[in-house]
């Protein structure tokens, strides 16, 4: 049965769509529309890591019709798209010669360092990020750190051009290469030692079970995800055939927009691993 709980719930998560959906309409290569968009995402943000509206996950299982699921998915992918349109105000402002920092950024930036948890990095590391965006933070924060070399993909050829303008004013002469490209396709896979998953890519386990053929046996996989409540902003985690990949590390943050799980292939003999 409704509650008028589920009601509210209904309404606050509807309103959000609605307002994601009017913002990425609004884009249309400048950043005459962006100061909303970055006061909707900082305030969803802070949504989603306020404890308090954890009530707002339980109210979701809570219903029987299945609305409110539906709204989580719209909300997972509309914020997505969001985001991505955000890292393209954020790149055209520093091109254009701002160069401050949203919550949402700040948010971001101040996980990065520890991402592969005791996987440590190092120069000699090489990293791909799917999903790197157009405003490519984690290649220009590990290249910079350890002087690793990074290979960013994207299937978005505007996040591409404008990344790569960012890492030319912010990491120029940095070991970092974007490019448009699938995984599937890209020769620098079979070399990576560490793969970073974006948190807004959809397919991700998809790819995860793509690139087991394809990568080294000593890889290190962090897939950035969302449960619960976080998963109204970010794809969640998803069982693995532990035939293939195991489940090394899990790295929860109470307070950050996503979670990490850190994945090595497995020995062989190993058997069907549930999602924790």
């Amino acid at each position: 049965m409704k509650t008028k709980t589920q009601d509210h719930v209904k309404f606050i998560l509807s309103e959000y769509v609605e307002q994601f959906i009017t913002l990425a309409r609004q884009y249309d290569g400048t950043v005459h529309s962006c100061l909303e968009l970055e006061r909707v995402i900082d305030q969803y943000s802070a949504f989603i890591t306020n404890e308090a509206n954890q009530e707002v996950w339980e109210e979701i299982h809570r219903d029987e019709s299945g609305d409110m699921n539906q709204l989580a998915a719209d909300l997972r992918r509309h914020s997505a798209r969001c985001v991505g349109i955000m890292e393209k105000y954020r790149a055209l402002k520093l091109l254009g010669g701002n160069a401050e920092m949203t919550d949402y950024f700040q948010n971001i930036e101040s996980c990065i360092e520890e991402e592969f948890g005791g996987f440590r990095l190092t120069a000699e590391s090489k990293v791909l990020m799917i999903g790197s965006g157009a405003f490519p933070m984690t290649p220009l924060f590990i290249a910079k750190r350890t002087g690793a070399a990074v290979v960013g993909i994207d299937i978005d050829e505007e996040a591409i051009e404008l990344g790569r303008r960012v890492v030319d004013k912010l990491g120029s002469g940095l070991p970092i290469t974007l490019a448009k490209v699938y995984v599937e396709n890209l020769e620098y896979t079979k070399e990576a030692t560490h793969i970073i998953f974006s948190s807004t890519v959809e397919s991700k386990y998809d790819l995860l079970r793509q690139l087991h053929p394809i990568t080294n046996e000593e890889v290190v996989v962090a897939m950035r995800y969302g449960d619960r409540l976080k998963s109204l902003f970010n794809y969640p985690m998803k069982a693995v055939d532990a035939h293939k990949w195991r489940l090394a590390e899990v790295l929860l943050r109470p307070d950050h927009v996503f979670d990490i799980a850190l994945y090595t292939k497995a020995p062989s003999g190993g058997s069907y691993d549930e999602q924790l």
